[in-house]
């Protein structure tokens, strides 16, 4: 089986021109390109130390004995 030569790709890119439209493609790409800068804030987000959150028994004030 060989690669497809450049005849082959531009066939198959002008079919895809014309069952979508240049604006359909451009905002599929636009909507691809904000999801791969959303996953690399996460991924930037998680290297960050996470915050301890104080329990209960932390948060409650010492009981006060009668003298």
């Amino acid at each position: 089986m060989h690669a497809p030569g450049i005849w082959g790709i531009l066939v198959v890119a002008v079919v895809v021109i014309l069952l979508f439209g240049r604006g359909k493609i451009s905002g599929v790409m636009g909507e691809v390109a904000t999801g791969i800068k959303a996953f690399q804030k996460g991924m930037r987000d998680d290297d960050k130390p996470v915050e301890r959150v104080a329990t209960t028994n932390e948060v409650r004030e010492p009981e006060k004995k009668d003298v």
